[in-house]
C-alpha cells in the first residue's frame, strides 16, 4: 500500500512540472509575440522609407511608376517591395486589413477620403508616416502636387477623412 506522503509527493510533483510547462510555454508566445512586432516595425519602417523616396513624383491617373504615380498606385508599389499585397484600387483597399480608430492609428496604417463633391465614395487613400501627440502626417500623391506629405490636421483633410486600416500586422 503507498503511503499518503508518497501520494501527495507524486501530485505535488505533477503540479510543479504542469506549472513549469505552463511558464515555459508562456516564454515561448512571448517571445514569438516580441518577434512579430519586431518583424511589422521593419517592414513598416522599410515601406514609409521606400515611399517618401517618391515625394515630389508627379501625379499621373493610373500611375505605378516614378514618371507619375496616383495615390494607389503609391502604396501599392510602397507595400509591394516589401512583399505586402494590395489591391490596386483605393476603394479596394478601404475594404482589407483591420479596421483601426483615428485616435489609435500608427505609422504603417492606411487613411481614406471622400475628396470628391458629387460622390459619396471613398476615392483617396495615404500612409501614415509619422504620429506624435499634435499631428498625423501621411504620404499620398496629391492630383494637383505629386506626392507629398500632409496633416490630418489640415481642415480639408479632417472634413475627407473617412476611416482607417491596418494591413500590416
Amino acid at each position: 500500500m503507498v503511503s499518503n506522503t508518497v501520494l501527495q509527493n507524486k501530485i505535488n510533483f505533477k503540479v510543479w512540472l504542469f506549472a513549469l510547462s505552463l511558464a515555459l510555454a508562456s516564454c515561448g508566445s512571448s517571445k514569438r509575440a516580441k518577434q512579430a512586432k519586431m518583424e511589422r516595425a521593419n517592414t513598416v519602417t522599410s515601406v514609409v522609407s521606400y515611399s517618401k523616396t517618391y515625394l515630389g513624383t508627379p501625379y499621373k491617373y493610373g500611375g505605378m511608376d516614378p514618371s507619375g504615380l496616383d495615390c494607389s498606385g503609391l502604396l501599392q508599389l510602397s507595400f509591394m517591395r516589401y512583399g505586402v499585397e494590395l489591391p490596386r484600387t483605393t476603394r479596394q483597399m478601404s475594404k482589407i486589413g483591420n479596421k483601426v480608430k483615428l485616435s489609435q492609428v500608427d505609422v504603417g496604417d492606411l487613411v481614406f477620403f471622400r475628396t470628391s463633391k458629387t460622390s459619396r465614395r471613398i476615392n483617396h487613400v495615404g500612409l501614415i508616416v509619422k504620429k506624435t501627440n499634435k499631428t498625423i502626417d501621411f504620404i499620398h500623391s496629391s492630383s494637383s502636387q505629386g506626392v507629398m506629405i500632409s496633416s490630418i490636421n489640415n481642415p480639408y483633410w479632417r472634413k475627407s477623412y473617412v476611416k482607417s486600416r491596418r494591413v500590416i500586422y
